[in-house]
């Protein structure tokens, strides 16, 4: 079903192309895990395959690629949506309408479908991902999960044999997760699939083969995924590679709070959060009469499931969005009063879509943005930036448009923005979505590091083994209430994410 012969491909002006020379073989009905490094190639794999790569995205592609017999280089992406459909890192790059049936239905009115045929299509597949009920939901309404589950419902009514899904979990919470892949082994047989994934725990009884790639996205080895893995664990652990927790020697490390770290300081709190209500217009309030304070030094998990209000809440800390009940206090000042350049000052947030974040035309003018605006001279300004590329491994990429970067350059990028001006209060939405492990870990011990030097962290996050590893304190929300505030012992104490009701 699909065939690749030393594929290569590169961007213009990138500095190594990736994959460089990647050959792989993907059988009728098979399910493969391919797991790599961030920036090795295994989204540009999904675009070759789709054909967007080299139509709509250019690139220059070398060596054989084979889709049920068909070049994508050659055919039209049209005709080869007929063939694969592809689930992307983030959903809404893939979205062409403005409510969730005409999601569904417009990849059916390109194939002619016929009308009488489209209705049951169109509810099935809802069905299959537990969106039935939000039919006629508007897009821009959805969480990441949600939105993410409509993606897949889309491709599912076009019944495609072949599905490559890029991070299709990313933004779901653990519910979500389990019932995404129960869902892909109710598919197993009956469409080929290639799976680009990091949450290795909840996938690999899905999977018949793993392909592990390295850096350049050259396979590395690939055979059946528990021995596969633990026959080559050291190099899965060089590359960077998720592994399963009992497989991985860093799932057992857990922060020592007690050691090294200042006491939390309630003089003012950090955050003070009280009687908040918040809502559109339509619909019920996405935040039922939320109170929590958190003290200077804490670092904290905002947990819950899809749709719960975390992004919502994270947006009114720092007054991108007012309550229409209740109070925010930042460092013992209400948020309201705050003009934007103080604001800047006493928080930043990551968002949970670095697209959203960015400002400028250059990675290098994205890093010095911030300290621009409070004013640093070039001088400063430069030192840091610089150091801020080393930090984040974007020395290559100075120069490029920040939206031409892999989805993991993104995040790292998103990150590196929101430290170059030192605020007091750092919140980071879904930070290690797409990163690879060592990426992912390295960015979570910077943000210890920050915690030590006082800085206060908040990580929206549906990982619970960083949750578990790395969090002095747990918020839960569900149902746009305040459900659980304590530590984070307490919490896998008394809470089993598995069990949260999905939205």
């Amino acid at each position: 079903m699909i065939s690749v012969r030393d594929l290569v491909i590169r961007y213009p002006r990138a500095p190594h192309a990736a994959p460089a020379g990647l050959s792989l073989e993907v059988d009728e009905g098979e399910t493969v895990l391919l797991l790599g490094p961030s920036g090795c190639g295994k989204s540009s794999l999904a675009y070759a395959l789709t054909g967007l790569v080299p139509h709509d995205l250019y690139a220059r592609v070398e060596g054989e690629i084979w889709v049920r017999g068909l070049d994508p280089r050659r055919e039209p992406p049209g005709h080869m949506a007929a063939h694969v459909g592809l689930v992307l890192q983030d959903p809404e790059a893939s979205f062409a309408t403005l409510v969730v049936e005409d999601e569904v239905a417009f990849g059916l009115e390109n194939l002619g479908v016929p009308r009488d045929e489209m209705e049951d299509r169109i509810q099935r597949a809802l069905a299959q991902v537990g969106m039935l009920s939000y039919r006629h939901r508007r897009l821009e309404t959805l969480s990441g999960g949600e939105a993410q589950r409509v993606a897949l419902a889309a491709l599912l009514a076009m019944e495609q044999p072949i599905l490559v899904l890029d991070e299709p979990t990313a933004n779901l919470d653990p519910p979500g997760t389990r019932e995404f892949f129960q869902t892909l082994a109710r598919l197993k047989g009956r469409h080929t699939m290639l799976l680009i994934e990091h949450k290795v725990d909840a996938c690999l009884p899905l999977v018949d083969r793993v392909v592990l790639l390295d850096a350049r996205g050259r396979v590395l080895a690939q055979g059946p995924p528990r021995p596969t893995l633990e026959t080559h664990l050291e190099e899965a652990l060089r590359a960077g590679l998720w592994l399963p927790e009992d497989l991985d020697p860093r799932a057992r490390f857990r922060v020592d709070f007690t050691q090294g770290f200042p006491e939390l300081n309630d003089h003012p709190p950090a955050v003070a959060v009280r009687n908040v209500t918040f809502g559109y217009r339509e619909g019920q309030p996405i935040l039922r009469d939320v109170s929590f304070t958190l003290p200077q030094g804490d670092f904290v998990a905002l947990v819950g499931p899809n749709g719960a209000g975390k992004s919502t809440l994270a947006h009114l800390l720092l007054g991108l969005k007012e309550p229409q009940q209740g109070t925010i206090a930042l460092f013992g000042r209400d948020v309201r009063v705050l003009a934007p350049e103080e604001r800047i000052r006493y928080a930043g947030l990551v968002f949970q879509n670095p697209e959203h974040q960015f400002v400028t035309e250059r990675v290098w003018d994205e890093l010095a943005y911030t300290l621009r605006v409070h004013g640093w001279d070039e001088t400063r300004i430069r030192a840091r930036v610089q150091a801020l590329l080393a930090r984040f491994r974007l020395q290559d990429y100075a120069q490029y448009n920040p939206f031409r970067l892999s989805q993991g350059q993104k995040r790292r990028l998103s990150v590196g923005t929101m430290l170059a001006g030192g605020p007091r209060l750092l919140i980071f939405d879904e930070p290690t979505f797409g990163q690879d492990r060592n990426t992912a870990y390295a960015l979570m011990d910077l943000m210890l590091d920050l915690n030590r030097e006082g800085v206060t962290i908040v990580v929206i996050t549906h990982d619970m083994r960083l949750v578990r590893q790395y969090a002095r304190h747990v918020l839960l929300l569900q149902e746009g209430r305040l459900a659980f505030h304590g530590p984070t012992e307490v919490f896998f104490q008394s809470h089993d994410p598995s069990t949260w009701s999905t939205s």
